[in-house]
């Protein structure tokens, strides 16, 4: 199979850790080709199919140099999306208006015919913070709002809680408050922008001191295992972008009951692959657009997860 992989410049990957990297390595030892472009390489002009100027790609094996292109920009070749097997979407967030505008384009590539995971229109439906709504039943107290009276209602009700912006990713503009209400106002004020910007507030959980587990679903499937990226330094974030420690471990019944109920449905709607982030047995967050963690969990206890995701999407493509 030929696979385009849509990402960030590959010349920032960190192979050590990269989820995308990970794919890709899978998919040559299975002996398909891989092409990777950023969203800025792609293009539609009337009266031809959405196109993307790529890079053709080989791993080498190395930690340096991890790749040989027999292009060295991607204007040196330019080709149709719909002449790829599948177009894999890798672009981290944020989910800005780039991002949006991206997705229709790939969205027109694949009424051409295109095959695109994670499918643009579900990613677009499906804000990594706001689609937790769709389950309530498995969510502690939110608050999604751009009122600052409503926030500090909902502080004085639960005494301690977390503010944090819709777009943000890694950990990036997240605020806890305690009881005392310490510069409350002062963080309202950053994160809505003087009511311009919605924010979404949820009730803080004392069970993050034992990990934010990032519980990824391939096609509907959970991979056994998750990674609870534990806080340190009594920093409140157990992001792995802010130092955070990863611990692989095995789902709880808790997070089973869960990822069985979201991964068939979100696999239903075109999202192959997901990463539901659980604190201790709430639901914080559904990621859709890059998830990760892959290399962490097998390094760890030896499931093989870009094998199980390839997997998937050879199915999918079955």
């Amino acid at each position: 199979m030929k696979l385009l992989f849509i990402a960030d410049p590959l010349e920032s990957f960190k192979v050590y850790k990269d989820t995308t990297f990970a794919m890709m390595r899978e998919a040559q030892r299975r002996g398909h080709s891989l092409s990777a472009c950023e969203p800025k390489d792609i293009m539609w002009q009337s009266g031809t199919p959405v196109t993307a100027f790529v890079r053709d790609i080989t791993l080498t094996g190395q930690v340096v140099d991890w790749f040989t292109s027999e292009q060295q920009t991607p204007n040196e070749r330019g080709q149709a999306l719909k002449d790829f097997d599948a177009v894999v979407m890798r672009k981290d967030p944020p989910f800005d208006s780039e991002y949006f505008y991206t997705t229709h384009l790939l969205e027109q590539a694949e009424r051409e015919g295109a095959k695109v995971f994670n499918k643009p229109r579900a990613l677009r439906d499906h804000p990594e913070k706001l689609a937790i709504l769709d389950w309530p039943q498995f969510i502690g107290p939110t608050l999604v709002t751009r009122d600052a009276q409503d926030i500090k209602r909902f502080h004085a009700e639960h005494k301690d809680i977390i503010l944090k912006p819709l777009d943000g990713m890694g950990g990036m503009g997240i605020f806890r408050v305690k009881e005392d209400g310490l510069n409350l106002g002062a963080i309202i004020e950053t994160l809505n922008l003087d009511g311009a910007q919605t924010v979404m507030v949820q009730k803080f959980l004392p069970a993050i001191e034992h990990g934010d587990k990032r519980i990824l679903v391939i096609g509907g499937k959970p991979v056994p295992y998750c990674l609870a990226r534990i806080p340190q330094g009594g920093e409140v974030r157990g992001n792995l972008a802010v130092g955070g420690k990863g611990v692989a471990q095995a789902l709880s019944p808790r997070d089973l009951e869960i990822a069985e109920a979201i991964g068939p449905v979100l696999a239903e709607r075109g999202l192959l692959l997901i990463g539901l982030d659980v604190i201790g047995d709430s639901l914080t967050e559904i990621n859709v657009t890059s998830p990760t963690c892959f290399q962490e969990i097998t390094d760890q206890t030896g499931f093989d997860v870009a094998a199980m995701f390839v997997g998937a999407l050879e199915a999918a493509l079955a």
